[in-house]
């Protein structure tokens, strides 16, 4: 195979960090409506990623974070955005920029993104995908806290949007 010199790959994951940033530059505005709430897998140690160090510390590697019902100051920008979230009922601010994002999923709607982490080495995969998957059953009305992975996972778990599909 020919030598990529135009970056198609990068190209691709910035156009479609993009469709994140904007889906959170609506939500931003005008709150989450309708069933949609999002899953972001990040990669924690990631640079220009600030979070707790505790949460740094139980998730080394990579942690998701589901904005649904509970999430304060949500603030939008072209390379970042910031959130706080409660954990063990303390309030943690997040800053992240988009780089450091690896998938995006919202259940409400079964759209899902899949992206390498920026520096990552090239893999044979094609990159990122819309990933057509299907939330899991929830066993009794969802924790209206948004939690650092979805129920039913164990912590420090690294969480793969395969999971939620149906097979």
């Amino acid at each position: 195979m020919a030598k990529d010199f135009i970056g198609y790959q990068a190209l691709t994951d910035s156009a479609l960090r993009g469709v994140v940033r904007d889906a959170l530059r609506r939500i931003e505005k005008s709150g989450l409506i309708g069933a949609h709430h999002f899953y972001l897998t990040f990669k924690t140690h990631a640079d220009g990623v600030d979070i707790p160090d505790f949460l740094k510390e139980q998730y080394p590697d990579e942690m998701t974070i589901i904005i649904q019902h509970q999430y304060w100051a949500l603030k939008v920008k072209d390379d970042y955005f910031e959130v706080t979230l409660t954990f063990k009922k303390l309030p943690a601010p997040l800053h992240i920029p988009f780089n450091a994002l690896t998938a995006f999923f919202d259940p409400g709607v079964q759209f899902g993104l899949q992206f390498r982490a920026e520096g990552e080495a090239a893999k044979p995969a094609t990159g990122p995908v819309m990933v057509p998957t299907n939330p899991p059953e929830p066993a009794e009305a969802p924790e209206p806290k948004p939690a650092a992975v979805p129920a039913g996972e164990k912590p420090g778990e690294v969480v793969s949007l395969d999971s939620f599909r149906k097979k």
